[in-house]
């Protein structure tokens, strides 16, 4: 598969050859459901906790006595029928997280980057280098070609380019190491480099 390239100036730099196992699948929805869950639940922190009638901090002293006071016999405050008592059966710490197999993500990546070519939204980049940490010179052009919330992959990031990037709302640096289905997903524009597409590739096979 051909797509054309740009620069980051707007004009045409050629065009790159998209491997068809990669970039050319049909997009399947449960295989991309499936991976996000399983990002998002790894990222989980699973801190929730809740004090036992154990942990609460209340007298031991049997609240009131036993018989004749017309009511239920209770012997113990922190009981969960009581305000400020123990929960029953409420969250403790654990971890969200379940396995995934490798080869299932990288086929989730596959249809990720497959849906965005079917969506047109993705853009090949000729390289995203940039002479100086420029953030306004940067917005100008984000803006120029359209990008709102954008992510851009490139095979090793331009350090100037990240410091510009990290000011801007809406755009997203990644290298390819850390390309995921999750961020993929949820940007409008996928930008990939020259670079960037010949190291997913390469990754992905």
């Amino acid at each position: 598969m051909k797509a054309d390239a740009i620069k980051l100036d707007g004009k045409k730099a050629g065009s790159v050859d998209l491997d068809d196992a990669i970039f050319g699948l049909e997009p399947r929805a449960d295989i991309l459901h499936r991976v996000v869950r399983w990002q998002r639940n790894n990222a989980q922190a699973g801190t929730h906790k809740v004090k036992t009638r154990s942990e609460t901090s209340y007298s031991t002293k049997k609240i009131y006595r036993q018989k004749g006071t017309g009511g239920a016999r209770h012997g113990d405050r922190n009981a969960p029928i009581f305000r400020k008592g123990g929960i029953y059966k409420g969250p403790t710490p654990r971890s969200h997280g379940h396995n995934l197999t490798k080869k299932f993500r990288k086929l989730g990546l596959k249809h990720a980057l497959s849906a965005k070519v079917a969506a047109g939204e993705l853009v090949i980049l000729d390289n995203a280098d940039m002479k100086d940490a420029k953030t306004s010179a940067l917005a100008k052009q984000v803006k120029d070609l359209g990008w709102k919330r954008v992510l851009v992959i490139d095979a090793a990031v331009n350090e100037n380019f990240a410091a510009a990037a990290a000011n801007l709302n809406g755009v997203d640096v990644l290298p390819t190491v850390g390309a995921n289905v999750y961020d993929i997903l949820k940007s409008d524009t996928l930008v990939v480099t020259k670079a960037g597409v010949e190291a997913l590739e390469a990754r992905l096979k």
